[in-house]
């Protein structure tokens, strides 16, 4: 995965193996997702006609013929009058952080949620004493909306939840880094 240039595009059935193996990663190994289990490519094949329903963008990043991460944008919660809200999910192959691809597929999503119209992105990261994915969301406009201490319990630590949010319109909010 040489260099940092990536195609971002919708995902096709064809990737959900890559994206499985991304995701079974954090499962099995980081403190970054609360599964214990990770998803099968059936159990994914189930969200990407959940988000296909919905008209909620699934997106990858593909470097050099390779699906290097993935990112979605899934509803926040099932209760109708959400429905306007979705949470961003964004993970990347171990071997293709630090090159900024978060970046990249940080900015599509959120154009793509606009442009379903989508009003307001939720994020919810894991505390695990790195700052990176909130950065990642503070450059893009996302604010802090609160903290849930000790809400989660993997690997034999307790792991607080950061709460972020943004809005998806006016022309001031254009999915751009600010600053």
């Amino acid at each position: 995965m040489a260099g940092t240039s990536a195609v971002v595009r919708p995902v096709v059935r064809a990737d959900l193996k890559d994206v499985a193996d991304i995701y079974a990663h954090y499962v099995q190994q980081t403190v970054i997702t609360f599964d214990s289990t990770p998803p099968t490519v059936a159990d994914w094949e189930q969200r990407l006609d959940g988000f296909t329903v919905r008209g909620l963008p699934f997106l990858v990043a593909e470097v050099a013929g390779v699906v290097a991460g993935y990112a979605y944008a899934g509803p926040w919660r099932p209760k109708p009058a959400y429905q306007h809200t979705v949470e961003d999910t964004i993970y990347l192959a171990p071997d293709a952080t630090g090159r900024g691809l978060g970046s990249t597929l940080l900015e599509s999503l959120i154009a793509e949620a606009t442009r379903a119209g989508k009003r307001r992105m939720i994020a919810v990261i894991a505390d695990t004493g790195s700052d990176v994915s909130a950065a990642l969301h503070r450059r893009f406009g996302f604010t802090d909306a609160g903290r849930l201490t000790a809400v989660g319990h993997k690997h034999g630590r307790w792991v607080d939840t950061l709460l972020m949010q943004r809005p998806l319109y006016g022309d001031e909010l254009s999915g751009r880094p600010q600053g």
